[in-house]
């Protein structure tokens, strides 16, 4: 397969052609919501995408890539270039935060207190500040990781007093839906609750990462500032991935 902006895709679409198109959806949706593109950041999913892949996304421009498990990231990330930025977008387990602290620019999905006290732990002894996002189950689903947003109130200032994390926003995975427009009251729902904490701590939060491939227009108009793609970028996995509930594209 070519490795270039040319690599093809399912219907021989290739990855500049998605990107292209992506990028035409996000200007619109920022259009209808007032917005400026350059409030929008696209990160690349390459979950389960060889480093190839993502060297052809990066020489299209893409700089922001996520990964859900540690150990495909530790593969990786140091066959992928040096100027790539990565988040760590799965269910963190607390023994491989050590790793996700080393690997990672920000972890998204941060779903309790004792991860991020373990985080804060492995961010001290490598002597750094560790950028969080906290990931909210806004639908109360049994089968899926992330605060309730009640419980979330209620641990955030003990979060936020952790001397090496930095909270930065709100991450959720609304529940799937073949209907984006019923992704809306859940982007909606973690706005507010975003408000709240900002209340709650005298400060602003920056981000909210909400959207995927099949709902990402929604949430920029509900106000995401980082949307998770992955499918609508690269195309079908190479294999097996996570179920569409997720945190990926």
């Amino acid at each position: 397969m070519d490795c270039g902006g040319g690599t093809i895709y399912d219907g021989g679409v290739s990855l500049a052609e998605n990107l292209n198109s992506i990028q035409q959806r996000i200007h619109a949706a920022c259009e209808r919501a007032g917005r400026t593109v350059d409030s929008v950041s696209l990160l690349a999913v390459a979950k389960t995408h060889p480093p190839e892949v993502v060297k052809a996304a990066a020489d299209l421009g893409l700089t922001l890539f996520g990964e859900n498990k540690v150990q495909e990231a530790r593969a990786k990330i140091p066959q992928c270039p040096d100027r790539l930025r990565w988040h760590f977008l799965g269910h963190l387990q607390s023994n491989k935060a050590r790793e996700a602290v080393e690997l990672f620019e920000m972890i998204q999905s941060v779903d309790g207190l004792p991860l991020a006290q373990e985080i804060n732990k492995r961010a001290e002894a490598a002597a750094r500040t560790m950028p969080l996002l906290l990931e909210v189950n806004v639908a109360g689903e049994a089968s899926k990781f992330g605060y309730p947003p009640e419980r979330l109130l209620v641990d955030l200032k003990e979060l936020n007093a952790l001397p090496r994390v930095e909270i930065q926003g709100l991450m959720t995975v609304p529940p799937w839906s073949a209907e984006p427009e019923k992704a809306r009251p859940h982007f909606r729902r973690l706005r507010e609750l975003k408000a709240q904490c900002e209340q709650i701590l005298g400060a602003p939060l920056p981000h909210l990462s909400m959207g995927m491939t099949g709902d990402f227009e929604i949430a920029i108009e509900e106000g995401a500032t980082i949307v998770r793609l992955g499918t609508a970028l690269f195309g079908a996995r190479t294999r097996a991935g996570p179920s569409p509930g997720g945190p990926g594209g």
